[in-house]
C-alpha cells in the first residue's frame, strides 16, 4: 500500500512512496548491475523511491521497497513500465538512477519459459501501450481510470498472463494507526473526491516481492 500513499510528484506505490531512513543517508552507493545482466520481458524490478512521505509509508506498509515496475524489451533494450505521473516507459539505466543509492532487486518467474510465451509477451506489450499516459492514482482505487505502481504490475500479469502475483489485501489491512500515517491520510483523503475506503482491494510492492514462484536474479 506504499505507493498508495505516495506523492503524486514521484514514483509512488505503487502504494508505497519512499522509505529513506536517515541512518542510510550517507551509506555507500550500491554497485551497478553487471554488463552481462540480461533482462527479459516481465522481470519485476523493485527499489526504494527518493520521493517524500517515507516515514508514513514505511509505517503503513512495513516494506523496504516502495516502488516497482516491470521490464519490457523494446528493440532489444530494457525499459521499465511504471505508474508514476503519468504511466510511462523509463529506460532501465534512468530507472536505476532514481532509486535510493542505486539499490535494486530484479525478480523473475521460476517457470518463465512456460508462462511468458510469445503470445503472453505480446499481450503484455499491448496492454502496456494502452496504459501509457494514464494518470497516477493518488486515491489507490481498484479501477483502471488511474493506476499506482504495484496495481499496474499486478493487473498486467493477471490480464496478460492469467497469473496473480502476490495476494490482494484491503486498504484497511495496512498499518494506518500511527500519527504520521494519519496526518498523511487526512491530507490525501480529506476531500470527498478522495475519501478513503478501507474495503478497497489494494496491493503493495511488498506483496509482489514476497510472492511465491519468483526467483531473484539480481540484487545489489
Amino acid at each position: 500500500m506504499a505507493c498508495l500513499l505516495a506523492a503524486s510528484t514521484g514514483p509512488v506505490l505503487g502504494l508505497l512512496v519512499s522509505v529513506l531512513p536517515s541512518s542510510t543517508a550517507c551509506a555507500a552507493r550500491a554497485a551497478p548491475p553487471p554488463p552481462g545482466l540480461v533482462l527479459r520481458d516481465g522481470d519485476l524490478v523493485f527499489q526504494t523511491s527518493l520521493s517524500g512521505q517515507g516515514e508514513a509509508v514505511a509505517l503503513a506498509t512495513g516494506s523496504r521497497y516502495t516502488h516497482m515496475g516491470v521490464v519490457l524489451l523494446l528493440g532489444g533494450r530494457p525499459v521499465v513500465l511504471e505508474a508514476v505521473q503519468p504511466v510511462q516507459l523509463t529506460p532501465w539505466p534512468e530507472w536505476l538512477e532514481r532509486g535510493d543509492r542505486g539499490h535494486v532487486v530484479v525478480k523473475r518467474l521460476v517457470d518463465v519459459e512456460e508462462r511468458l510465451t510469445p503470445a503472453a509477451r505480446a499481450r503484455m506489450h499491448a496492454l502496456a501501450n494502452k496504459w501509457i499516459g494514464r494518470r497516477y492514482d493518488p486515491y489507490f482505487r481498484w479501477d483502471d481510470d488511474r493506476l499506482y505502481c504495484s496495481e499496474l504490475v499486478y493487473k498486467l500479469y493477471q490480464r496478460a498472463v492469467g497469473l496473480s502475483v502476490g495476494v490482494l489485501r484491503r486498504a484497511g489491512d495496512f498499518n494506518l494507526a500511527s500519527a504520521p500515517v494519519r496526518r498523511l491520510m487526512r491530507r490525501r483523503f480529506g476531500g470527498a473526491a478522495g475519501r478513503f475506503d478501507p474495503r478497497e482491494p489494494a496491493i503493495a510492492p511488498q506483496q509482489l516481492f514476497a510472492a511465491p514462484g519468483l526467483v531473484t536474479i539480481f540484487s545489489n
